[in-house]
């Protein structure tokens, strides 16, 4: 029976902490402070956890008007030209109100549309390299599963940004370390975990669970039979979905496509299903549930990703490879209907000897999310 490597003993990248520690202080509303290497920082709170008393301490912190940062899609569903810049931020005339923030950052509770002369100055755009502090900030939202608006002021004018910060008790994090923090942490995974786990249909499984050193969200092998890793093994690549796998929500194909994939490597004689933590393509459970909200509004399913600010797939599938080669399986006959797992895996070292077709019958609930998935996704259904 195949083992995955043992975990490795060294402690955890300092990167990978110092970015875990401010995810937990944006969660909770507070006020964090990014630097980049050249000196410069960024003073910036998550425009969601923001009220009036957050904003009136963040005002007194710099003594200056802050700007509100977005991802170019949030702006291009406000109604601003099509832009291909990653961050936008909007300076307004006058100083800005959570109303306001709210009206620009939630589609939910605010609007999916604005004028924008209500929004900023005509030349008050400024679009954020995705190098930059602008796009650090809007990233950590994205880590922290929070909506991608933060207001944000520019701490230029202080010549040691990190004593400024610990004089007011605000913690503080390279820029640097937020752009490569998913893959830095995907490539720190090591198996914490490997126990017999029988399933209906498939008596002989165990799971063993992965662990990023930072101590984040869990990753799972679901391992039927006995897989010889000398010959392609049959893999699904399975993003968690609480709604369809343990709900059994019709709004989606994800429940029959989880127990499905069981069945079909059962049948096979043995195969992996890797049980990704990256719930709703990667934006989790919450903005999922917004997204919900906006389709009953008429958007579909990438539409709404678009409203809330996101990329249509904010997945990253190095976890899984990752996991495979850690496992001994570097061929696979990949089950999928999505090209672009096919393309991630092989970018990552997994060589695809075969895609696998994985398709279940639509209902009256889901079928509109299926045709958005063949047709804009580029999914063979």
């Amino acid at each position: 029976m195949t083992r995955p490597v043992p975990p490795a003993s060294s402690p955890p990248p300092s990167a990978l902490v110092a970015v875990d520690r401010v995810v937990a202080e944006f969660r909770r509303g507070g006020t964090v402070v990014l630097t980049d290497l050249t000196g410069k920082g960024l003073l910036i709170q998550s425009a969601e956890t923001l009220t009036e008393e957050s904003l009136e301490r963040f005002g007194h912190l710099t003594n200056t008007t802050p700007a509100l940062l977005m991802t170019g899609r949030r702006a291009e569903a406000l109604g601003y030209e099509a832009t291909d810049a990653p961050v936008i931020a909007f300076r307004p005339p006058a100083p800005l109100t959570v109303d306001q923030v709210t009206m620009l950052g939630d589609p939910v509770h605010g609007t999916d549309r604005v004028d924008p002369a209500m929004a900023c100055a005509e030349d008050s755009m400024h679009e954020g390299a995705p190098e930059s502090l602008e796009h650090a900030a809007v990233l950590l939202a994205k880590i922290a599963r929070l909506l991608p608006v933060v207001v944000a002021t520019p701490l230029h004018e202080h010549t040691d940004i990190r004593h400024w910060a610990a004089e007011r008790d605000l913690l503080t994090v390279d820029s640097t370390h937020i752009l490569s923090y998913l893959p830095t942490a995907a490539r720190s995974l090591r198996p914490v975990g490997d126990a017999r786990v029988p399933l209906q249909g498939a008596e002989n499984t165990r799971i063993v669970a992965f662990r990023p050193a930072d101590g984040g969200i869990e990753h799972l092998a679901i391992i039927i039979g006995n897989p010889d890793p000398e010959q392609p093994v049959l893999v699904r690549l399975h993003s968690e979905c609480f709604t369809g796998d343990l709900l059994g929500s019709l709004r989606c194909d994800c429940g029959d496509q989880l127990r499905g994939a069981i069945d079909v490597i059962a049948r096979e004689g043995s195969g992996v299903l890797l049980y990704l933590a990256q719930e709703g393509r990667g934006i989790g459970l919450v903005n999922k549930l917004r997204a919900y909200h906006l389709q009953d509004r008429g958007f579909d399913t990438m539409d709404a990703n678009g409203q809330l600010g996101f990329h249509d797939d904010e997945r990253l599938f190095l976890p899984a490879a990752e996991m495979l080669l850690q496992l001994g399986f570097s061929r696979v006959r990949l089950l999928t209907n999505n090209p672009d797992k096919v393309a991630a895996l092989a970018r990552h070292g997994i060589r695809i000897d075969e895609r696998v077709a994985h398709v279940f019958a639509s209902n009256v609930h889901n079928l509109s999310y299926l045709r958005t998935k063949a047709e804009k996704g580029g999914h063979i259904l």
